[in-house]
């Protein structure tokens, strides 16, 4: 599924494309993704014009001039594709498509269609059900080292655990987790409530650090993900650990393979020896 820095790389596509223009045709070719398409879904669009494509935690928040916000979310296989015209013909999935009074084409393709659009208002949105139980964005100024800690404080569960629980820190999703803490030092299984001082600063910082890079190789592309333009993201070939079980660690060297466990239904890839 597509992390914080996939979705924030769509949303960088989307930007010049959409915002500023109005949504001159949406046309439904498929209503049920993960859940149906609001009724009105393409009326309430049409003719909008769009004010501001945003991000809020793995979700793209599209504002209109009417203080409607399209939500969009990827889930495992959807991607948004832009064309200029002509477009080419559209392909299988292509289940939705807007195409804006300045001749911008924008495709949502999903054949596995566990991603899903819904509308919302400017007021409303803080309180959607998908968004009003979500943490700070790790990449906001307000997310400090002290605000990470006041989030593991007093936390029972193992600190990946605590990292993929969107109510702690929003957008953070397994593969950037596994390379934060590798980056961090930080044992996957120690629990969260242990991280603090030195170490929730570490930890912080590797957060950051790791989003910030990936956002600008255009996040991961591992099967689906492709940016609006059609471009691999490039990512993947800075794994750390992910991906890597039984490799050497890079920072331990021979001797020391990168392991790897279950936790909560999700793989982690991890060095006992430097990770503690």
């Amino acid at each position: 599924m597509p992390e914080l820095p996939e979705v924030e790389t769509v949303r960088r596509g989307l930007a010049p494309v959409l915002e500023g223009q109005r949504l001159a045709r949406v046309v439904i070719r498929r209503r049920e993704l993960r859940w149906p398409l609001p009724d009105d879904f393409g009326q309430r669009l049409t003719g909008r014009r769009v004010v501001k494509v945003g991000r809020r935690a793995k979700f793209l928040t599209i504002r209109l001039d009417d203080d409607t916000v399209w939500i969009a979310h990827l889930g495992m296989s959807g991607r948004f594709r832009v064309f200029t015209a002509p477009a080419p013909p559209e392909e299988a999935h292509d289940h939705v498509v807007f195409e804006t009074d300045a001749g911008s084409v924008i495709r949502y393709n999903d054949p596995r269609r566990f991603g899903f659009m819904d509308l919302s208002t400017a007021s409303d949105l803080a309180d959607h059900r998908m968004l009003a139980d979500l943490g700070p964005e790790p990449l906001e100024a307000v997310f400090d080292w002290a605000a990470l800690a006041a989030r593991l404080k007093g936390r029972a569960a193992p600190i990946k655990a605590a990292l993929l629980d969107q109510r702690t820190v929003a957008g953070l999703g397994n593969i950037y987790v596994c390379e934060a803490l590798f980056q961090a030092g930080i044992s996957p299984k120690r629990t969260a409530r242990t991280v603090q001082g030195g170490r929730v600063r570490k930890l912080h910082a590797a957060v950051q650090d790791v989003l910030t890079r990936a956002i600008a190789a255009g996040g991961s592309s591992l099967r689906d993900h492709r940016q609006p333009d059609g471009e691999l993201g490039y990512f993947q070939h800075d794994f750390l650990v992910y991906g890597r079980a039984d490799e050497d660690c890079r920072r331990c060297g021979p001797g020391h393979p990168v392991r790897q466990l279950v936790q909560s239904g999700r793989s982690t890839f991890y060095c006992s020896h430097c990770q503690r």
